[in-house]
């Protein structure tokens, strides 16, 4: 009140969500219907919107320098833009959709560490029909899962942490395409408990061409 009475700009102290490629928290983008009818069939999902309103915003620096941002949709789905080097449009070294394909609680401390040692990083992995293998190995008989924070910033302002330990899949599609396969640990403190769920999602590359911004 007194700010305004005597002419002080009140500041906005809300944390701001990344942006890239025009895509902001709120926003909204169209893929390329197209492109979407030419590959689902050979994908997991089904019937993939092309039109994504951004409802949360997640954010992962990774100890290598590089970032990872995910635009969460109204699809059940996250736009995710892979950064190395840098945080603007020259440094994007990766673009892909993702479609959560299962959320499953995990509701004890041993089954939390028993996922860990062995549930998330395998040599393949099978969703249905589909076999895929892993992408990141380690050079030892060993290939732990990856452990990285994801930042997410909501549209009521409010923000979260959430610790994850991921792998990554792949199988080959037709025309030197793949689909790739996240499965993630996610672990967050919630009022001095732990809460925990295995999240598997399938995902496929997005060429920043195919991506319309609307607003």
């Amino acid at each position: 009140m007194f700010s305004k009475l005597f002419g002080k700009k009140e500041t906005d102290t809300k944390p701001k969500a990344p942006e890239i490629m025009g895509l902001y928290l709120g926003g909204s983008f169209e893929l390329d219907p197209l492109k979407l009818r030419l590959v689902e069939p050979e994908l997991m999902i089904e019937g993939a919107a092309a039109q994504h309103v951004i409802q949360a915003v997640g954010e992962v620096n990774l100890d290598t320098g590089g970032k990872i941002l995910r635009y969460y949709t109204d699809d059940d789905a996250f736009l995710q833009v892979i950064l190395d080097g840098g945080d603007d449009e020259s440094h994007i070294s990766d673009v892909k959709l993702w479609y959560f394909y299962e959320t499953k609680t995990v509701g004890s401390d041993s089954q939390w560490k028993q996922l860990i040692s062995n549930g998330i990083s395998q040599p393949s992995y099978q969703l249905e029909d589909c076999v895929y293998t892993r992408v990141w190995d380690a050079v030892g008989e060993e290939s732990p899962p990856v452990g990285m924070t994801e930042k997410t910033y909501e549209l009521d302002g409010d923000t979260s942490e959430t610790d994850q330990f991921v792998m990554l899949y792949e199988r080959p599609l037709s025309a030197n395409m793949v689909e790739t396969l996240l499965v993630t640990g996610e672990e967050k403190l919630v009022n001095n408990n732990f809460d925990r769920c295995l999240v598997k999602s399938t995902g496929f590359d997005i060429e920043p061409a195919d991506i319309r911004i609307n607003g």
